[in-house]
């Protein structure tokens, strides 16, 4: 190929560069011209948007603005109908307040118009009374010297014989007003008390005959006394001087007698007699080991009636020697009434008692329960049961309370609480009622004939008659010698002779009767 065929080549190459180059850079100035011609239609469209933006926030704001304005308005008004209303309503009540006060104004001018008037109306009746008070102590003065003059009497000795006369019609009406209240307030006691004893008892429900303590011993056959009494008597005395009883082997078909004033001791003695007869092996050895089984028997026996009588009423929490001082109540008995079934009968009634009264129940059933509890002592300590009880009590730590309630059963110690009263009371109740005890017909007509004794023994006492088996007196008195007041005072003082001299059991109603008879012949 030749040169100028190259170079032709080669100039048509540059010119296709050229040209293209000149295209791409026309093609470049157009599209950044395009570009930014975009770009500002772009910018102009932003702008508008935040044009429109800012117009539709502007007309919003101003909506709210106006509403705004509009609710304060609105509540700006409501307030003041508020204001205005409360302001009416305060005018209202201030012009009501002011209409009573004065009309409150206007009463207490007119009463103080009639009080005026009633001042004057009293100063105008007090002169006429200082008038009549002049003529009245005018005409005593002259009623007084015509008196002495016809009675032939001076001042004193006549003012001598009114007082005597009005102190007789004063005493006959205060005698009779005494008794109309006494009356009255017996009648409420009575009805009261018969109400809460007859609820007591109700609910108490024990039965009517108490066990007592056996003193005989039943025996198989009569053979077996020799065999209890011993070759020259030794078995006997080997069982009597164990025992500390006496035994009475008598005519008694089949049975031997047991003596002894303790009567755990005749208790125990009744169970060895009984486990002896049923071994039939009687001797020294034998007794010996039978009566210390026997104790130990007893002392169980005791251990568990004390308890049960403390959980049957209540009063756990008291020491084991009160425990067991409350079980030896139950070999103990009194007019045939078995103690221990007593105290627990004594500490249910209280408690009803006490309950029906509003006093401390816990007190009164504790107090019921221990009442008695001297008795288990009474043959090893001298004094009253009353007040061993209560020391007894007293020293095992038992409260001042109950203690009282023990002590005052029988009216050694005055009474410090109604507790104590609710006791004896209760005590009364279950050695009182119907069937709880007995005594012989010796002691009864012995009792009975005091008691008669006793009324009779007072002055101015006509006739005493005892009734309703021993629990009340008659006593008729002379009318001439005793007059009311004279016969309460007779009452009082019989039934306290009654209660320093006699035993009985329950309580002695004391009956005064005075009879007025006024006697005239027609003639």
């Amino acid at each position: 190929m030749d040169i100028m065929t190259v170079l032709a080549i080669v100039l048509i190459i540059l010119f296709s560069a050229v040209s293209a180059f000149v295209a791409a850079r026309m093609a470049y100035e157009r599209g950044r011209r395009l570009g930014q011609q975009a770009e500002q239609d772009r910018q102009t469209r932003l702008l508008q948007d935040a044009q429109e933006q800012a117009t539709h926030i502007r007309a919003a704001a101003e909506t709210e603005a106006k509403e705004l304005r509009l609710a304060i308005k609105e509540e700006e008004v409501q307030k003041r109908n508020e204001l205005e209303a409360e302001v009416s309503r305060r005018r209202k009540e201030l012009e009501r307040i002011e209409e009573r006060l004065q009309n409150r104004l206007d009463s207490a001018e007119r009463r103080l118009e009639q009080i005026e008037v009633r001042e004057r109306k009293l100063n105008q009746r007090q002169s006429q009374l200082d008038q009549r008070t002049a003529k009245l102590e005018k005409m005593e003065e002259e009623w007084t010297n015509e008196l002495q003059r016809v009675a032939q009497m001076n001042q004193e000795e006549a003012r001598q014989v009114l007082l005597a006369e009005v102190e007789k019609n004063t005493r006959q009406e205060l005698a009779r007003v005494i008794r109309e209240v006494e009356a009255q307030t017996a009648e409420e006691a009575d009805r009261r008390a018969r109400e809460i004893i007859t609820l007591a008892i109700e609910r108490v429900a024990s039965d009517h005959v108490a066990e007592y303590a056996v003193s005989s011993v039943d025996l198989p056959s009569d053979e077996m006394k020799g065999r209890i009494i011993g070759r020259q008597g030794r078995n006997i005395r080997a069982i009597e001087q164990a025992l500390g009883v006496d035994l009475v082997v008598d005519d008694t078909p089949e049975a031997i007698i047991i003596s002894s004033f303790d009567p755990i001791r005749r208790e125990v003695a009744r169970m060895t007699l009984s486990k002896l007869v049923a071994d039939g092996r009687i001797h020294p050895a034998r007794i010996e080991k039978e009566v210390e089984k026997a104790r130990q028997e007893i002392d169980r026996v005791i251990m568990e009636a004390g308890e049960q009588a403390i959980v049957e009423t209540g009063a756990q929490g008291l020491h084991r020697e009160i425990q067991k001082l409350l079980g030896r109540l139950k070999f103990r008995t009194s007019y045939g009434q078995n103690q221990l079934f007593h105290a627990i009968e004594t500490s249910h009634v209280a408690g009803v008692i006490a309950s029906e009264l509003h006093a401390n129940v816990k007190v009164a059933r504790l107090g019921g329960l221990l009442h008695d509890i001297g008795k288990a002592v009474s043959h090893e300590i001298d004094g009253p049961h009353a007040i061993v009880g209560g020391e007894i009590a007293k020293r095992f730590g038992v409260n001042d309370a109950v203690v009282n309630c023990i002590a005052s059963h029988h009216g050694e110690v005055e009474p410090q609480s109604i507790e104590a009263i609710i006791v004896a009371a209760a005590d009364a109740i279950s050695g009182a009622r119907p069937g709880a005890r007995r005594e012989s017909l010796e002691t009864y007509i012995k009792r009975v004939t005091e008691l008669e004794e006793i009324g009779n023994s007072f002055t101015g006492v006509s006739q005493t008659f005892a009734i309703q088996a021993g629990r009340e007196i008659r006593v008729i008195v002379r009318p001439d010698d005793v007059d009311d007041m004279a016969a309460i005072n007779l009452s009082k003082e019989i039934a306290k002779k009654i209660e320093d001299n006699l035993q009985y059991p329950g309580q002695i109603r004391v009956t005064v009767v005075r009879e007025t008879r006024a006697v005239e012949y027609a003639k």
